[in-house]
């Protein structure tokens, strides 16, 4: 399948079968996930990768019940900083200056670019990285697709009961949405059958 083929092909999967995922195909979304873009690549989120049984049926209360929780292979858990402090910006520095073998000195554009986050509120700075996970969330269901993997974006859950049970905030993380990744159980999804709605390009895109 080429992209437009595997977006056709994809939907909000409603019930999954349990099946496992191949590794190989999981590594391959994960790192399509980490390519992704975001403002100055700073990445201000993490993804936690859930497969623990228990663990996911703990989960499946706080997201409202929803059987693709616990029926899934992969549950993500896209959880961005809670806000972008000064350690997270020097630590990004470091990497940059790593990664690029160039001085630290020499990225003092970047670094003043990290520091302005700093002096901003709290809530401004995470409205930000909910907004930057949200990217990588978006780029992680193409690559599912392509893979013939079902993925269902949920938004449906209780964030700061899943930050409790998953620790998320001595990690100064807040979860922002949810990604399960599996295989549809087609003939007992009621969605499965149905064709997918969506608007006109010329309804759609305005062009000038």
């Amino acid at each position: 399948m080429n992209l437009i083929e595997a977006l056709q092909w994809r939907y909000a999967t409603k019930k999954m079968n349990g099946q496992k995922i191949q590794e190989e195909k999981v590594e391959r979304i994960l790192d399509a996930i980490r390519l992704a873009p975001s403002s100055i690549g700073l990445q201000p989120y993490n993804v936690i990768v859930v497969t623990d049984t228990a663990l996911k049926q703990q989960i499946l209360p706080i997201a409202n019940n929803q059987q693709q929780i616990v029926d899934c292979s992969h549950l993500l858990v896209f959880a961005a900083w809670d806000n972008v402090t000064e350690e997270r910006g020097n630590s990004f520095i470091e990497l940059n200056a790593a990664v690029r073998n160039v001085p630290v000195e020499s990225l003092g554009q970047l670094h003043a670019y990290t520091k302005s986050f700093t002096v901003r509120p709290q809530e401004v700075n995470f409205n930000w990285t909910a907004r930057q996970a949200y990217i990588a969330f978006g780029v992680g269901i193409a690559p599912a697709a392509l893979e013939e993997v079902d993925a269902t974006p949920m938004e449906g859950f209780q964030g700061p009961e899943l930050d409790v049970l998953l620790q998320l905030d001595e990690l100064g993380l807040k979860s922002v949405t949810l990604l399960p990744l599996g295989y549809r159980d087609a003939p007992n999804d009621w969605l499965a059958p149905l064709a997918k709605v969506r608007w006109e390009k010329e309804k759609l895109f305005i062009r000038k």
